[in-house]
C-alpha cells in the first residue's frame, strides 16, 4: 500500500532545520572573509580564489539560503494545513 501525506510534526521539524541552517550558511561566509581578509596572501592565486569566492561560491551560498528559506516555509505551512485539516 502506498502511502500519501506527511507526520505534521516531522514535517515541521524539517521546516524548522531547514530555516535553522541559514545561519550555519551565514557563518561559513562570514568565516571564511574574516579569515580571507586577515590573510597575507599576494598574487594570482589569491586575486583568482577571491574572485571565484565573492562571485561563484558565495552566490551559490546564498542560492542555498533561499532555497533552505522557501522549503523550510512550505514544509511549516504544510504542516499547519496539515493539523488544520486533521483537527488538530
Amino acid at each position: 500500500m502506498t502511502m500519501y501525506g506527511a507526520n505534521p510534526e516531522q514535517l515541521a521539524q524539517l521546516g524548522r532545520t531547514l530555516t535553522n541552517q541559514i545561519a550555519a550558511i551565514d557563518q561559513v561566509i562570514a568565516s571564511v572573509d574574516a579569515a580571507l581578509a586577515g590573510t597575507t596572501w599576494q598574487g594570482p592565486a589569491r586575486q583568482r580564489f577571491e574572485h571565484e569566492w565573492t562571485g561563484s561560491f558565495t552566490h551559490a551560498l546564498h542560492r542555498l539560503e533561499e532555497a533552505f528559506s522557501v522549503a523550510g516555509r512550505d514544509c511549516i505551512a504544510r504542516s499547519d494545513e496539515l493539523q488544520r485539516v486533521m483537527g488538530a
